[in-house]
């Protein structure tokens, strides 16, 4: 009677933990929404709201830390970075930033932000525990966001009004190439194994598959009007394109380099979009409508939308 009694208390904590874990594992959504200066938390299994975080000034680029237990969120307009904790959804420490700070990258060990500073012109490297800047790195002009590499070695940068992306050693912190984009580029995105990049041309309404042993543009690729968030699946057979002006998400086929679905929004200023870690769903802001659109990646069509704040920025999903 004793041994049953220990297994059922063994097996009824196994449930808890197991559930607990579960529970915690699943992946959210984060929103950045730049004029109601908050963070949405959506739960990417029911795609509710769960929770709402007052961050600084008109945030916009944001990431996740690889344990999943930060989120930082790019302050334009108070210059700093909002810390999250994604247990208790509550900002938890503010770090100072360059000047207008808008996109913002994580190193796959945790240890540094990568930062641009669109006014500055630069390229910084925080230290998110000390909050020492560590390096400020010359970029281009109006330095739109920056994207690491999937090996972690390279931070690629597109710049707004030089119309080209800045490649930057993430060890060395030296600028080690250039590419010649169109004109506004905006988004970068890799295929799985890093060796094609993905680079968005807000106005010349295009985008570019690049070599990244090279650094030379190998497809140009016409898209709708004003291209800018990209998000490529992690089988890297499809890239998801969202686009500002002609309000859709346009699929294209990677072996093929070719449009093969165009899934249209409801509202206006459809920006950045980001995968689950499985690939089924993709979330869009939306800006205009204050909303994140929810697409089936299998279906190409839109599941759901979510109500965030006010003009919904950035978006970055846990892993």
């Amino acid at each position: 009677m004793k041994h049953t009694h220990f297994y059922s208390l063994l097996a009824t904590s196994c449930w808890i933990l197991t559930t607990c874990s579960l529970a915690f594992a699943q992946p959210r959504a984060y929103v950045t929404n730049e004029k109601s200066d908050e963070v949405t938390v959506i739960d990417t299994t029911t795609d509710k709201v769960i929770a709402s975080i007052k961050v600084g000034q008109r945030p916009r680029g944001v990431t996740v830390s690889p344990d999943g237990k930060r989120v930082y969120a790019a302050n334009g307009n108070s210059n700093d970075i909002s810390v999250i904790d994604t247990e208790k959804n509550t900002v938890i420490d503010t770090i100072p930033s360059g000047e207008d700070p808008e996109g913002l990258a994580i190193t796959p060990d945790g240890t540094r932000l990568f930062v641009v500073s669109e006014n500055g012109g630069e390229l910084l490297v925080i230290n998110p525990t000390t909050k020492e800047i560590m390096k400020r790195i010359p970029v281009g002009l109006e330095p739109e966001t920056v994207v690491l590499s999937p090996d972690g070695k390279k931070a690629y940068v597109p710049n707004e009004s030089s119309h080209d992306v800045t490649i930057v050693d993430a060890e060395t912190y030296a600028v080690v190439g250039s590419i010649k984009a169109g004109e506004n580029p905006r988004g970068v995105a890799f295929l799985p194994d890093g060796k094609h990049a993905y680079v968005s041309n807000e106005r010349s309404n295009s985008v570019l598959v690049v070599d990244t042993a090279t650094n030379e543009v190998i497809a140009t690729l016409q898209m709708g009007e004003r291209p800018v968030g990209i998000a490529i699946m992690p089988d890297g057979k499809k890239a998801y394109v969202a686009h500002g002006r002609a309000n859709d998400v346009r699929v294209i086929d990677t072996a093929t380099k070719t449009i093969i679905a165009t899934i249209p929004l409801e509202g206006e200023r459809a920006w950045w979009a980001a995968l689950t870690p499985d690939g089924k769903k993709l979330y869009v802001t939306v800006g205009r409508a204050n909303k994140v659109a929810v697409i089936d990646t299998t279906e190409n069509k839109v599941l759901t939308t979510v109500t965030v704040g006010n003009m919904p920025w950035g978006v970055a999903v846990s892993r």
